[in-house]
């Protein structure tokens, strides 16, 4: 098949030992990213399988329309970059394995790193040194402080261990769902949701974005936060009301650190959320391990072998399959 891979921007997938799997298919890799869907069309025309690397690239009505030669696209997790109703009416299959019991451990440990160099000050301390000059602030202990997790998810699981061990309380919020089997689990579950945000010295945010939890964390939820609080995102932009946490972070009041932006790549250096001295911020960084993309490409690329093969594996709109 002629396969064509999306924005690896490193031109990583090659040195890794899941890309064997494409031996014997005509593989092409682009390490930039075209956002034009005309553009993107004409240097992928050829294409009958398209490699995603997470949600990167949109892929639209308009970019599908145009590639007629196009018979599956293949990623992995959460696809609301994709028009899937516009992939079915193009007769394209779409695969992508959900990976329900296989947490990202990269992306719990992201937020566990930044979540430490919030509180240490470690970029500061580091700016300062190379500056010529020695230690620039004092920074906090987390032994002790209350790590609020709002989403009771496989990866917020995760964080939470490793906060527990380095002696820090773990404390919950999510859906009505969530917040049940947390408290089945013997998980402590704060009584309201302003209880959880105003007694949280830390709430990291680890939950899907979907139609229902866009803008799921408001203005609200970031003022009833303590003073010197820290806010921490490694999940979506888009599940923060627009503009709420800029506003928040402009009073210099809380903290945050911020791996995820509603436009990426994030080239704004002006932006507040790369300027102001309350925030540390990472290029989307959480899934971005050699470990993790040879877990999620060996996946990928099992799913273009199976449909080669004429045994698709996870597919999202079968009934395209059931019409081939």
């Amino acid at each position: 098949m002629k396969v064509h891979i999306l924005d690896d921007w490193f031109n990583t997938l090659r040195n890794l030992q899941c890309f064997k799997k494409l031996n014997g298919h005509d593989v092409t890799v682009w390490t930039d990213h075209e956002p034009d869907p005309s553009a993107l069309a004409t240097r992928i025309q050829d294409a009958e399988a398209l490699v995603l690397f997470r949600e990167r690239t949109k892929i639209s009505a308009e970019l599908l329309d145009q590639l007629p030669n196009l018979n599956l696209i293949s990623q992995r997790s959460v696809y609301p970059h994709i028009d899937v109703e516009a992939c079915t009416k193009n007769n394209i299959l779409l695969c992508s394995n959900m990976h329900s019991d296989t947490p990202s451990y990269a992306a719990a440990e992201h937020t566990l790193a930044l979540i430490l160099a919030s509180y240490r000050q470690i970029p500061q301390q580091i700016e300062s040194l190379k500056s010529g000059k020695w230690q620039s602030g004092v920074g906090r202990t987390l032994r002790g402080r209350t790590l609020g997790l709002y989403g009771y998810g496989r990866i917020a699981r995760s964080v939470a261990g490793y906060a527990r061990a380095i002696g820090m309380n773990v404390q919950w919020w999510s859906s009505d769902e969530g917040r049940m089997r947390a408290i089945e689990n013997g998980e402590v579950v704060a009584s309201s949701r302003a209880e959880f945000f105003a007694s949280s010295d830390i709430v990291s945010l680890h939950v899907r974005l979907k139609p229902g939890t866009r803008g799921i964390i408001t203005a609200d939820d970031l003022e009833a936060m303590s003073p010197r609080s820290l806010f921490v995102n490694t999940s979506r932009s888009g599940l923060v009301a627009t503009g709420a946490l800029e506003a928040e972070i402009a009073k210099g009041r809380i903290h945050a650190a911020i791996d995820v932006f509603e436009t990426e790549p994030m080239l704004d250096t002006k932006n507040i959320l790369l300027t102001h001295p309350n925030v540390i911020a990472t290029p989307h960084l959480g899934y971005v391990t050699e470990d993790e993309f040879d877990l999620q490409f060996s996946d990928i690329f099992d799913q273009i072998n199976a449909f080669d093969n004429n045994n698709p594996i996870h597919m999202i709109n079968p009934q395209v399959w059931n019409t081939k």
